[in-house]
C-alpha cells in the first residue's frame, strides 16, 4: 500500500449518554481537587473519524491526570445546544466541540462564554465564540481526493459526489474536490446529501438510485468521508458495477482493508487525529496552566493520501 505525503499549512447514540473518563496515571500528575476537567461534546460519536478522533483526545487527556466526560447528541443539534448548558452548569475547565456546524449552537456557546467557560473545537470551524478550532486541512483533502480519482478515471469521465453539507469540514472538502474537478474537465453528474448518522446506508441507496437511472454515465464516485464511500462500494459490488473507482476522506481500519481488496475502493485521505487531538489538548494546557491563549483560531494539518498501488 503506498502512502504519499503533501505538506500543507499548519468529536450513535443520544444526548443521555455520558462517558466519564477518569485519568490515572504513575508518570502524570493526578487527578484530584486540582485536576483539569474537560467535556466533549458532539453531534456525531457515530461517525468513526469522529470517535477516533475523541477516543485520541481521551487518551492523551488521561495522560495528564484530566477527567474527561463526552455527550453525543446522535445529530441532534437543538439536544447539542441543550447539552453546553449543561455541560456549562458542570463547570468545567474547559468544553471541547468534537466536529460539527457552530453557527448551529450559538445558543450553546453564548452560555459558554457568558460563564466564563473556553470552548475548543476538533473537526470543526472557526468561530468568535471558540478559542481554536484545530482541524485537517480539509480543502487540501478533497484536491487530494479527487487528483487521485481523476488519475484512476485515467484523466477523463463523470463523477457522482457524496457530501454533507451542515460538517464544515466535508463542506470545505467537497469545495476543493470540486475545483479539481473542473479544473480537470471531469463533470459532476451529481452531488448527493448523505445523512450521518446512517451514512453507509443512505450513500448505498442513493448509488443504488443513481446506477438504476444514469450508472453508464458515471465514471467515478467521490466520498466526503469513508462511510459514503464505503456505502457506494457496496452498491457497485451488489449491482455487478465494475470499472467505476471510489475515493473517501478519513483513512479509517475499513477503508483500508477495502482498499486492499482491490474493489472499487480504491483510494482514501488520512487524517492525523493523533496530531489534531493532541493540538487541542496543548492549547487547553497552555490556557488552562499559564493562561496562555491560543496564537490563532484555526489550526490546520496535512492529510496522507493512501492508495492500493
Amino acid at each position: 500500500m503506498k502512502m504519499s505525503r503533501r505538506l500543507t499549512v499548519a468529536a450513535a447514540l443520544s444526548l443521555p449518554l455520558v462517558l466519564t473518563l477518569s485519568a490515572c496515571s504513575a508518570a502524570t500528575t493526578p487527578a484530584g481537587d486540582d485536576a483539569v476537567s474537560v467535556v466533549v461534546l458532539t453531534p456525531y460519536l457515530s461517525s468513526a473519524a469522529t470517535k477516533e478522533s475523541i477516543d485520541e483526545l481521551t487518551a492523551q487527556s488521561e495522560k495528564r491526570g484530566w477527567t474527561v466526560s463526552v455527550v453525543d447528541t446522535a445529530g441532534d443539534m437543538n439536544k447539542l445546544n441543550s447539552a453546553f448548558q449543561d455541560a456549562v452548569a458542570q463547570q468545567p475547565d474547559a468544553i471541547v466541540l468534537g466536529s460539527g456546524d457552530p453557527t448551529q449552537i450559538s445558543l450553546g456557546l453564548k452560555s459558554a462564554d457568558a460563564a466564563g467557560i473556553p470552548v475548543f473545537a476538533m473537526d470543526a470551524a472557526e468561530n468568535p465564540l471558540i478559542a481554536a478550532n484545530v482541524t485537517s486541512d480539509n480543502t487540501d483533502l478533497g484536491e487530494q481526493s479527487a487528483s487521485a480519482l481523476i488519475e484512476l478515471m485515467g484523466g477523463q469521465g463523470s463523477v457522482v459526489m457524496m457530501t454533507h453539507e451542515p460538517h464544515p469540514g466535508v463542506k470545505a472538502r467537497a469545495a476543493g474536490a470540486r475545483a479539481t474537478f473542473e479544473a480537470a474537465g471531469i463533470t459532476v453528474l451529481e452531488e448527493k446529501h448523505v445523512d450521518n448518522p446512517g451514512a453507509v446506508d443512505s450513500a448505498r441507496t442513493s448509488m443504488q438510485d443513481i446506477i438504476s437511472a444514469r450508472g453508464a454515465e458515471v465514471t467515478g464516485v467521490w466520498g466526503g468521508w469513508d462511510e459514503p464511500a464505503l456505502g457506494v462500494t457496496q452498491a457497485l459490488n451488489a449491482a455487478g458495477v465494475t470499472g467505476v473507482p471510489v475515493v473517501g476522506v478519513d483513512g479509517q481500519d475499513f477503508a483500508l482493508a477495502e482498499i486492499e481488496k482491490g474493489g472499487p475502493f480504491q483510494a482514501t485521505v488520512k487524517q492525523d487525529w493523533a496530531a489534531i487531538a493532541g493540538q487541542v489538548v496543548t492549547l487547553i494546557a497552555d490556557l488552562v496552566d499559564t493562561e496562555t491563549a491560543p496564537a490563532q483560531a484555526q489550526y490546520e494539518l496535512p492529510g496522507t493520501l493512501i492508495t492500493g498501488s
